[in-house]
């Protein structure tokens, strides 16, 4: 059940609200997903008429949709109001404080959205909470902190040092989109609701895991962005650590937000650190090179960086150890790349002793299939082949619900399940930070690697066996 409530948008004219927030509540909406007096305060840098805000909205819900109730986007542009928060006024905190006192017009209890810079974050929950706006003492109060939550573990502990002066840990909804993901949540489903999976979820049946990004793309206009971050920070700090946790954490006692992101913060926490004296046994990195893919020629890394010194990685491969009883010896490898053979986001699990492999497909195709050893029809009765058993996990007719969608309605419900406790954020740090401290003095050149082909040969040095390979 969702109080009624304002959610405040600081950024609302940035990309990310456009393209994602704006139409995502359009669509809660259409689905009456939002509560009937529920509003929608954005937050912006510069003044707009309300006329030209809402003439906006109808701009970005047009390019988002091709047609949609007329009757729900009025109801939506009532709800949808504008606030001009100006940089150069020293009073601009306290003018939105009033204004947000309006019990007539804003209910108040208070979401706050913060699609900004994260340079801004604790500036921006300093000034809210100077004028009040975090006090519960009549009324609930949140704030969504987007990715990243710092970048390395310090400036993560200074952030939490920050922001906790003015928050309770209950308040802070630190976002990783892909938690919102259908498919990621589904592995929880799919891992406890079945008889046949859970008995073999273990050391004693399971030889490895494999969690794989690819992407086709470079990394376009994001250069900047992209020699400050890499790969490694970029996706295995936040997206796929997470998906390991999902995928290998203890069932919790319940299904409630603390009993699932408890187990998630012990899991993360029991991950071997890397043996920093054999690092190159355990973490590899490369760059690609420039070459053709789906019959287009590209730039290299470094020539779109414009920077031929630079040793940033755009694929990042690892292995992890944990130390429980379940997963003891069983290598995790966690890899992720710009410029590989294909798009593929996807969980793969091998079984001891038999070529069977369970695959979780979590973007773009949405299904589960196993893998596993038949007897190949004909006179050759000692021919075995593959033979590969798929289920999809999305069907015709079944609901679309954007991540953000999702994670907006968790925000407004006060479920935090999808959302990092700040132990999950110090667990991540702890593990990757000593590879990009190590990356970071090591000058020497990563391995080029050819766009849209497979993964480099040289990045199978981190296997534990000759005979493991990576599975497509």
């Amino acid at each position: 059940m969702i109080d009624n409530s304002t959610l405040v948008l600081f950024g609302a004219r940035g990309n990310l609200a456009k393209v994602k927030l704006i139409p995502g509540l359009f669509h809660l909406d259409e689905a009456g997903k939002l509560p009937k007096n529920m509003k929608i305060l954005s937050v912006g840098r510069q003044e707009v008429e309300e006329a030209d805000w809402h003439a906006d909205i109808k701009k970005m819900l047009d390019e988002k949709f091709k047609t949609y109730d007329k009757r729900v986007f009025d109801r939506f542009i009532k709800r949808n109001l504008y606030h001009a928060n100006l940089p150069d006024d020293p009073e601009a905190f306290i003018k939105f404080s009033k204004r947000l006192a309006d019990k007539v017009i804003f209910p108040q209890n208070l979401a706050f959205f913060l699609s900004v810079r994260p340079s801004d974050f604790a500036l921006i929950v300093k000034q809210l909470s100077a004028v009040g706006l975090l006090n519960e003492s009549e009324s609930w109060r949140r704030v969504l902190i987007e990715k990243p939550f710092g970048t390395c573990f310090k400036t993560a502990i200074e952030l939490q040092n920050s922001i906790e002066e003015h928050l309770k840990e209950h308040q802070i909804y630190r976002i990783d989109h892909y938690l919102g993901k259908f498919s990621l949540q589904n592995i929880m489903t799919t891992r406890f609701k079945n008889a046949l999976l859970e008995p073999l979820w273990s050391n004693e049946h399971i030889e490895q895991i494999q969690i794989t990004n690819h992407e086709t793309l470079g990394v376009g206009d994001r250069t900047v962005f992209y020699e400050a971050t890499g790969a490694l920070r970029d996706m295995i700090q936040s997206h796929l650590l997470q998906m390991l946790a999902l995928v290998t954490m203890e069932q919790p006692k319940t299904m409630d937000p603390e009993d699932v992101r408890l187990e998630k913060i012990k899991l993360l926490e029991s991950i071997e650190a890397i043996p920093m004296d054999k690092i190159k046994n355990f973490a590899f990195r490369g760059q690609y090179a420039a070459g053709d893919i789906n019959g287009e020629k590209v730039k290299g890394y470094l020539d779109e960086v414009e920077n031929q010194d630079s040793v940033v990685e755009t694929y990042a491969a690892i292995k992890l150890f944990i130390n429980n009883s379940r997963w003891s010896k069983v290598p995790i490898y966690l890899r992720t790349a710009k410029r590989l053979y294909e798009n593929s986001t996807s969980i793969t699990i091998k079984f001891k002793n038999y070529e069977n492999w369970l695959t979780i497909n979590i973007q773009p195709n949405e299904n589960t299939s196993f893998e596993i050893t038949t007897l190949q029809p004909g006179l050759d009765m000692d021919k075995n082949r593959q033979t590969i058993l798929k289920g999809n996990n999305r069907i015709e007719g079944d609901e679309t619900i954007d991540a953000y969608e999702a994670l907006m309605l968790d925000l407004l419900s006060g479920d935090q399940s999808k959302f990092l406790h700040i132990n999950e954020v110090k667990a991540a740090w702890k593990l990757v930070d000593p590879i990009i401290e190590y990356w970071g003095n090591d000058k020497s050149k990563p391995t080029q690697y050819k766009p849209g082909e497979f993964d480099p040969e040289e990045s199978k040095i981190i296997f534990e066996d000759e005979s493991q390979f990576w599975k497509k």
